[in-house]
């Protein structure tokens, strides 16, 4: 017989129904072309599931032990009768945290490496950069998967947070190939935190790639970075932190330039780009600077975070975090080349992060410009006003961005775009020649108010602050409230 569970008179589909389905209804369901994975699957079967699974003549599931009981069955009625609201996620308990799977290997933060850990992180390091080129274990190769010569970075899709995961597991293994360097594993840099003075020193100041990368950077190319002040402010034009903080506590995965955790997570990964550069800010050599591991180690640190916040740490929890395209997590569309691991297998990846006890978000938030008519929304007293410049044609942009929106000629707000200095070179960005740039700002900072959006292009000063936007494929404005779900 089925264990009594709590009733739940206002049950949401992220905060209580997605836990109804294990993996084993789910991939038994999905064999027979029912999706019990998404909201959007169990929403369309609802009236089926309830039917099939409601005592005692419910068939579903077909063990006994794993039956419904009478209380799951009353609130995925009560669900239904509500209208099948999406809701947003709980985060975990402190105690869920502490019995959460252990992790293979552990991330440290770079300010709190022991000595000797310094050490043998400045070994492992000069090793890879020892290593000729055309060894594919070489800090020259590996570095140049990211952009040239290669040039296999995702961006702006899907695929960007794994694809990097699975890219800084595979330069973490070969620095593990250095000798006496087995064990070690790549630091995370707290953006939020000046640089520490141990990336300011070598092998981690900068690296010269003797390798020609071809115009315009030719033999013996030498990273360089901002100072701390140019640093600072870049981070602030760009809103880098509270993107990073905004995309914690979304509950949706969201789409790149549009909603949820990407949209917010791509700017923050943008932006900290632009603000380190030159080199970082230019995507054909920004992974020759050697702060580009211990940058990026950050963000994979932070989505980690966000999974465990969403329960989006195993694969049935993080499809159920998605709304509309979830076919990118299934064979052919799930591969991250030029690697062999695939995009659903760095769900669960079997790395953690140091860092003090991460007590669960206070609120989690699901934010929509639009939501199914069907659903209850509310509009909230100081709801967000989101500005979306869309379908800017960024193939004829030379470089990285920014798309800096105007009030009455006053910039109120500045996102990046990181992509390297000849877009129409790079597949990936021919693919997403069009994209978006979402702003979302309180109300009263832009109504009544002449608003102008303009485009900027840093390092071609030649070009002058205001690129025409007849040349990049006259970009349309969408302007809405934000929603929540009620």
């Amino acid at each position: 017989m089925p264990q009594a569970e709590q009733l739940v008179a206002n049950p949401t589909y992220m905060a209580d129904i997605r836990y109804f389905f294990d993996t084993i209804d789910i991939q038994h369901m999905a064999a027979k072309n029912i999706d019990l994975g998404s909201y959007a699957g169990v929403k369309k079967n609802a009236l089926a599931i309830y039917a099939h699974t409601t005592q005692p003549g419910g068939d579903m599931p077909p063990e006994p032990d794993r039956k419904w009981s009478a209380e799951r069955s009353q609130t995925f009625r009560n669900w239904i009768v509500a209208g099948y609201p999406m809701g947003t996620a709980v985060a975990p308990t402190i105690a869920a945290l502490a019995a959460a799977a252990p992790a293979e290997r552990i991330r440290k933060n770079i300010a709190s490496l022991s000595p000797a850990e310094i050490e043998q992180l400045k070994t492992a390091f000069t090793g890879l950069m020892a290593r000729d080129a055309s060894d594919p274990t070489s800090y020259a190769a590996l570095a140049g998967v990211h952009g040239r010569p290669q040039t296999w970075c995702l961006h702006h899709e899907d695929r960007f947070n794994p694809w990097h995961r699975v890219y800084l597991k595979a330069f973490e293994d070969a620095l593990r190939s250095v000798p006496g360097c087995q064990d070690v594993t790549v630091p995370y840099w707290d953006i939020s935190t000046p640089v520490p003075d141990l990336l300011k020193q070598p092998p981690f100041d900068s690296y010269v790639v003797a390798a020609d990368l071809g115009p315009p950077y030719g033999a013996g190319y030498r990273t360089t970075r901002n100072d701390q002040a140019g640093i600072d402010a870049g981070l602030a034009r760009y809103s880098v932190l509270q993107h990073i903080s905004s995309a914690l506590v979304q509950t949706l995965w969201g789409v790149s330039g549009v909603s949820g955790m990407q949209d917010d997570f791509i700017a923050a990964h943008d932006g900290g780009h632009m603000s380190i550069g030159p080199t970082m800010a230019d995507q054909n050599v920004a992974s020759f600077d050697p702060i580009f591991w211990f940058f990026h180690c950050n963000l994979d640190r932070l989505w980690l975070r966000w999974q465990v916040n969403d329960s989006a740490t195993t694969l049935t929890g993080f499809t159920s975090t998605l709304e509309g395209n979830t076919g990118w997590l299934s064979a052919p569309f799930n591969a991250l080349p030029p690697f062999d691991t695939t995009a659903d297998q760095t769900i669960a990846f079997g790395i953690g992060y140091e860092e003090p006890a991460m007590a669960a978000e206070a609120t989690l938030v699901n934010k929509l410009g639009s939501i199914a008519a069907a659903r209850a929304f509310v509009i909230p007293p100081a709801a967000k006003v989101s500005v979306m410049v869309k379908n800017i044609d960024r193939l004829n942009i030379p470089g990285s961005f920014e798309v800096n929106l105007l009030a009455d000629g006053e910039v109120v707000a500045t996102r990046a775009f990181f992509q390297p200095n000849a877009p129409r070179d790079c597949e990936n960005c021919r693919k997403l020649a069009l994209v978006n740039v979402n702003f979302q700002l309180d109300a009263d900072r832009i109504t009544g108010r002449k608003l102008t959006v303009e485009v900027a292009v840093p390092g071609h000063e030649e070009i002058g602050a205001r690129f025409p936007l007849s040349a990049l494929g006259n970009p349309t404005i969408n302007a809405r409230l934000l929603l929540e779900d009620a």
